[in-house]
């Protein structure tokens, strides 16, 4: 199944994608949660009612709502660093014992067609297709044998990067939380629809031309690793949001650097997720 937080008229509405369109769940079943995160808390009472909806005729073509971010409001999106080994290597970098966490704040998050901002402050704005889970339900101490089972979905995101910004410290919160810089969709492809997420191919084109081309096989620390090392340090929520790490190719790696500038269309494509792409535009005055 496919979810989106989508727009038609007026206000937020969660939907299933069906074919070339969208169920709007607040028609087919208005008693069901109507925000994605009260949805994903609620899933394992309400699936087989989602279930039953996403039987109903569509009621908008996609073609004419404005797809958001799954999860607008996300309470945490957690992102890890150097997480797969052909990015390790054109970083100059030794390959991490333990896994690199920083957070992108809640302002980044964008949806997945919406342009992309290169901001006043900065030239350097870079690229990461990367996948991304999202957590299914309240969890502590989760058993990376276990792992799965926290997981509601998978989207395509771009951990967009600033890159001078970033390392002026050791902390990378700042360079990763500009505005309109952690798109992420176009739905949520729940996790069983999506099978094992470590055998996905994973793409990113800037321009038409493609710049990165992996596959999760190649994550150094895998979707369960994270959970299980995440989940000892503080209590995953349903709804949460993880960047799972980028391949190798970004632009900050190219001889010269080739970042991200206004006018181009930067495209992140996940096998068997679905792909988000973004005009890249200057920050307004």
């Amino acid at each position: 199944m496919k979810l989106v937080t989508f727009v038609k008229d007026a206000g937020d509405q969660v939907g299933i994608v069906s074919g070339e369109g969208v169920i709007a769940l607040a028609k087919t079943a208005p008693s069901l949660p109507r925000d994605m995160i009260g949805l994903i808390s609620a899933w394992s009472d309400v699936r087989k009612d989602v279930e039953r909806a996403a039987q109903s005729a569509p009621h908008h073509a996609l073609r004419d709502v404005r797809l958001l971010a799954p999860v607008p409001r996300p309470q945490k999106i957690l992102a890890i660093g150097l997480n797969y080994a052909d990015h390790i290597e054109e970083s100059g970098q030794a390959k991490p014992e333990r896994q690199i966490w920083f957070s992108k704040l809640p302002n980044s998050v964008n949806g997945p067609y919406d342009p992309i901002q290169i901001p006043k402050v900065s030239s350097a704005v870079d690229y990461e297709a990367e996948l991304v889970f999202l957590i299914a339900k309240r969890c502590r101490h989760v058993k990376k044998e276990e792992a799965a089972s926290v997981v509601f979905g998978y989207c395509a995101g771009n951990d967009v990067s600033v890159r001078d910004w970033q390392f002026h410290t050791p902390q990378w919160l700042l360079g990763k939380s500009f505005d309109t810089h952690a798109p992420f969709g176009p739905w949520i492809a729940t996790a069983d629809e999506v099978g094992d997420p470590h055998t996905l191919g994973i793409r990113c084109l800037v321009n038409g031309q493609m710049k990165q081309n992996s596959n999760t096989k190649n994550l150094v620390f895998n979707v369960y690793d994270q959970i299980a090392l995440l989940s000892q340090a503080m209590t995953l929520e349903p709804g949460d949001i993880v960047f799972t790490g980028t391949p190798g190719g970004v632009g900050m790696a190219s001889k010269p650097p080739a970042f991200l500038k206004p006018g181009d269309t930067v495209r992140v494509e996940i096998d068997r997720i679905g792909a988000i792409e973004a005009k890249v535009i200057a920050e307004a005055a």
